[in-house]
């Protein structure tokens, strides 16, 4: 016999953040506000945490839970709905044992111990298209494949035994004018360890360049950036200690003396010639983009004057206050030699989630995507960012609603930089459903050109990918980066 299910009385678990417990399957969302445009054809995916059982603990955070992957699929003229849980080995273990089974947030020592052995990963996090497969993606474990149509989880992939690390990043960097793939992994030799590597994957799956090295310290590293020569890794002082991990602690602390340390890495070259900055101690969960300017290369972060994730205490186990985000800009001069971040910010409301249009990933750029104007109700809007003028464009769906990443697409595959449509999905906290926004990218603040409606709540979301209709049959991107 096993217990009932009762989830703790938790501040994570009520109202917006009621955990799920169910997939979903709409065929055909109602449109209540506008016109789908014409060409849009496609699909978003999107993936989450939810959970499938109570923990039975109380230090539970946000970024924890079995991954769900969301799918909105726009074609003839109507969209879609289906999520789906993703089946990774913890899913399949617990749903067979009716129970949760996995304790603290990455902590294999406070498992039950009918699971000792069994991989942790849940990947909630992301979701990446390359090469004709759908992955959903979580950092602390190899890639999922999923079925890009049903949803149906295809198993773990190593990429055919290229991928020697014993995880891969939820933030990789497909280039959908070259298809190439660019990731990484970091404690890529297993807990605490300070191994990270960078991957460079062609357009079928063939490894081009893979160059290991180690990090100051034990980090997490959530995001990195890429330009056309270098590769950005942040390293921000989130450490893990294992002997903190074995005693049940948490599996990062936050250490406010230690500095930021940052590796530019040579896209196509290798350890040897990797170099080397640093700078007074911040944090950071996303990257906006970066690029060459001559001798300098420019990384645009949504930067943290303290600890990002405040849930995770010092190692005196003290909790840091939360501080807010801005969107700023680290400059590496490769000329100087002397190390130094130069850091300007750059837009002086508070944001997150940041965006681009993919197609100028590691470019120089004009146009960011974000969320902004968080307020004590919880609401906040989507803003695009013009870093030629300064000036933010944004919408706000309402009083105590929020919006999640915004997902740009081009109005077609040759457009200029900017020039498309937002896909957003919208919390309708004031009636606990949710609704998918079409926004004009140019004009944001003239509100949505559609609004679908889901009669269900789209808990969370994390991060995201658009694939092209033409890009599911073929498994190539047709996209073209235009010289303004």
């Amino acid at each position: 016999m096993v217990e009932p299910v009762r989830f703790p009385e938790s501040e994570l678990y009520q109202g917006w953040g009621e955990p799920m417990l169910t997939e979903c399957e709409i065929r055909g969302l109602e449109l209540i506000q506008g016109e789908i445009p014409a060409g849009l054809e496609g699909a978003l995916y999107r993936v989450g945490a939810d959970r499938q059982y109570p923990s039975g603990r109380t230090d539970d955070i946000f970024i924890d839970g079995e991954g769900m992957i969301h799918m909105f699929r726009f074609k003839d003229n109507q969209v879609d709905y289906v999520s789906r849980w993703v089946h990774t080995e913890r899913f399949k273990r617990q749903r067979a044992a009716r129970r949760g089974l996995f304790g603290r947030y990455r902590n294999r020592y406070t498992n039950d111990p009918s699971v000792a052995g069994v991989h942790m990963g849940t990947a909630n996090t992301s979701a990446m298209f390359h090469a004709g497969r759908l992955y959903a993606l979580k950092e602390d474990d190899l890639p999922h494949r999923i079925d890009p149509e049903s949803l149906a989880t295809l198993g773990r992939d190593d990429f055919d035994g290229a991928l020697r690390s014993t995880c891969f990043t939820a933030h990789p960097k497909v280039d959908p004018v070259t298809d190439e793939l660019l990731g990484f992994a970091y404690q890529a030799k297993g807990d605490a360890t300070r191994d990270i590597v960078f991957y460079v994957f062609g357009p079928d799956r063939e490894l081009v360049n893979e160059v290991w090295f180690e990090m100051p310290y034990a980090a997490c590293v959530h995001d990195f950036a890429v330009t056309d020569e270098w590769v950005v890794f942040p390293f921000f002082p989130l450490i893990t200690d294992l002997d903190v991990v074995k005693r049940g602690g948490p599996y990062y602390q936050w250490h406010p003396d230690e500095p930021v340390h940052v590796a530019l890495v040579p896209r196509y070259g290798s350890a040897a010639d990797i170099r080397w900055f640093r700078g007074p101690t911040a944090s950071a969960g996303h990257m906006m983009n970066a690029f060459r300017e001559g001798s300098q290369v420019h990384l645009d972060l949504c930067l943290y004057e303290g600890n990002c994730f405040p849930f995770f205490e010092t190692p005196q186990g003290e909790f840091t206050d939360p501080v807010p985000p801005f969107l700023t800009r680290f400059t590496f001069d490769l000329d100087a030699n002397d190390g130094r971040i130069e850091k300007r910010r750059l837009l002086d409301v508070s944001c997150e989630m940041p965006r681009t249009d993919d197609r100028y990933q590691g470019h120089p750029y004009r146009h960011g995507f974000i969320i902004c104007y968080r307020s004590a109700d919880g609401s906040s809007a989507i803003g695009r960012f013009d870093h030629a003028t300064g000036e933010l464009d944004a919408w706000a769906p309402g009083p105590g609603d929020s919006v999640q990443e915004a997902q740009f697409v081009p109005r077609t595959p040759d457009a200029p930089e900017g020039d498309g449509w937002l896909l957003v999905p919208v919390s309708r906290v004031s009636k606990m459903r949710s609704d998918l926004v079409v926004l004009d990218a140019r004009n944001l603040g003239a509100g949505p050109v559609a609004t679908l409606k889901l009669p269900v709540r789209v808990r969370s979301t994390f991060h995201g990918t658009w694939v092209p209709e033409a890009t599911l049959s073929t498994g190539r991107y047709q996209y073209v980066r235009r010289r303004e």
